[in-house]
């Protein structure tokens, strides 16, 4: 029987690559992903070209690519990434048409038939707010149909909240938003998620049509939820199950300003956003679910999926929500088809498809945060717990049919914790980054509180996970004792947190002297990252040092601390 050798030759005294699982994955849809998004932001920017040359270039590019494919690849990459470039930059424009006439016009009284796109979490059950699209107004106004905006308005008592899909009309205050919105404010939230328009001060006048029955039936679902993850605690312990309903079903607006502060100076507010986290927690809960029920693959991928989306739609379609299942859906479908596993490809078409469905998704702080550390998870992270692991076994020398318990725990810490340790460094380069560009806050004690919070939050959510299915099955009782074990683990969370947050130096205001370096740091630390990993790690330049040193020059040089 031939033995199979090793062909791979280190120069001595130069270690070689780390022989890790997590290297050599292909991507090839980064080569769409990359340069149709530095199209989008040209657009954007205010930077692109008009939409007939920018399609010409489109054309132009991705034909010459065609041309030359296979035979010369430098030629390829770059007529494909200029093509490209030019489709992103088209894509943008039509995807958003502006008005800007309206730059220079005063606020003004309006009257507008809006269709509810997304509601956002109330504070003043008086008042509901969220983002719409315009399908009917007055003829001097008829240019603004088909614009997206901002919508504020004021409820009657007992007047129930608008669900998404429903058309109402609306008389309020009628403003465009400024050209250059004030970086950080509301204004640049909105101007980022495609919005062009403020109406405010508006009262309903008429619902012009219902939503629809399956928005009616979510809304439905939600409410039973929020009660089911009430039972046995809300009455005794609301803060607990405030705490369980954000983490839940993202009902952010049942946290007290105490604790959305608390969490945010943490570094850990995204436990309580329905994201990556629970949705892949919950994925696995279902798949975990099905497999006892010894379905087929044919029948456990959809009805994994479909449950997986009510899940998702119930609890609002959150962009981070709608992302997380897109990932989750790749992976399962690429499972399904018997291929390998091949997170950084799920990655790479969950980007693309939300590219496609919601350009100006790539302007927010969640896509660029979650993509962002994923990025990292996947490429610095558990490449470098690998190569930790690679480079000191425990107990190398001994045969493991011969190690006793203590053997196997050592062992078992070993590689938990360093692999927890090295995706927590890896993250937390990108997070803090964002954190200082995004929130003008640091938060360098993110590092220790994720390592000791993200596994509690994973149980957290198997317990309320397990609480809505027995719930809504009608077994309370169960329900009851799966409320009280996530509310346990939610007040030690709480208390942790709350007492790392004292710590000096766990957190500080903090703000780019440039409103442009923390863009240009983020995108410089993903591109070494990229490389680094392309390059094999130990074959790179620096080897795994210059993400960090970057972050680490980003952070001394152009950022000013304080209030």
């Amino acid at each position: 029987m031939r033995r199979q050798i090793s062909t791979t030759t280190t120069a001595p005294g130069r270690p070689g690559p780390p022989p890790g699982r997590s290297l050599g994955h292909r991507a090839p849809l980064l080569w769409l992903v990359a340069p149709f998004a530095g199209g989008l932001a040209l657009a954007h920017a205010a930077l692109a070209l008009p939409v007939a040359v920018a399609l010409g270039v489109a054309v132009v590019g991705i034909a010459a690519a065609a041309g030359v494919a296979g035979r010369r690849p430098v030629l390829w990459a770059a007529t494909l990434a200029l093509g490209l470039l030019g489709a992103g930059s088209a894509y943008y424009q039509l995807r958003r048409p502006g008005l800007p006439d309206w730059q220079d016009l005063p606020p003004r009284e309006a009257r507008l038939t809006v269709r509810i796109d997304r509601t956002f979490v109330p504070s003043d059950p008086l008042r509901a707010s969220g983002l719409a699209t315009v399908t009917g107004a007055d003829r001097h106004l008829g240019e603004l149909v088909g614009q997206r905006l901002f919508f504020a308005v004021r409820l009657q008592p007992g007047e129930a909240r608008p669900l998404r899909t429903a058309e109402l009309r609306i008389l309020g205050v009628l403003a465009a938003l400024p050209a250059a919105p004030e970086p950080g404010s509301f204004e640049a939230y909105l101007d980022d998620a495609g919005i062009n328009f403020r109406l405010t001060r508006g009262q309903v006048e008429a619902t012009a049509q219902t939503a629809s029955a399956y928005q009616r039936f979510c809304a439905r679902v939600h409410a039973r939820c929020k009660r089911v993850l009430g039972l046995g605690i809300a009455a005794e312990h609301p803060t607990l199950a405030g705490l369980l309903r954000a983490m839940m079903l993202g009902e952010t607006g049942e946290l007290s300003e105490d604790q959305k502060a608390l969490f945010m100076q943490s570094g850990t507010m995204h436990l309580f956003a329905i994201s990556g986290l629970n949705i892949g927690v919950i994925a696995l809960a279902l798949q975990a679910a099905l497999l006892l029920l010894r379905l087929p693959v044919a029948v456990r991928l959809p009805l994994s999926l479909t449950l997986l989306w009510l899940f998702v739609d119930i609890t609002g379609a959150s962009a981070s929500a709608v992302r997380a299942f897109l990932m989750a859906a790749f992976l399962q479908g690429a499972q399904a088809l018997r291929q390998p596993a091949n997170p950084l490809a799920a990655l790479a078409g969950s980007a693309w498809a939300v590219l496609l469905l919601e350009p100006n998704q790539l302007f927010g702080a969640g896509f660029q945060m979650s993509y962002g550390i994923v990025a990292a998870l996947l490429l610095l992270g558990l490449p470098l717990s690998e190569a930790w692991q690679a480079r000191w076994r425990p107990f190398a020398l001994l045969p493991p049919v011969a190690w006793t318990g203590r053997h196997r725990a050592i062992a078992a810490a070993w590689h938990g914790g360093s692999t927890a340790l090295a995706v927590g460094l890896a993250t937390t380069l990108v997070s803090m980054v964002s954190g200082v560009t995004f929130f003008q806050l640091l938060t360098p004690g993110s590092l220790v509180a994720n390592l000791i919070l993200v596994p509690a939050a994973m149980i957290v959510t198997l317990a309320g996970f397990a609480s809505l299915a027995v719930g809504l099955a009608g077994i309370e009782a169960l329900a009851v004792l799966c409320n009280h074990a996530a509310a346990l683990l939610l007040l030690i969370i709480e208390h942790g947190v709350r007492w790392g947050v004292q710590v000096p130096g766990a957190h500080l205001p903090a703000a780019f002297r440039l409103p442009w370096l923390g863009p240009v740091t983020l995108l410089v630390l993903l591109g070494a990252i990229g490389y680094g990993y392309a390059r094999r790690w130990s074959a790179a330049p620096g080897g795994w040092w210059p993400p960090f040193v970057i972050t680490a020059l980003a952070l001394i040089f152009g950022v000013k601390f304080g209030a």
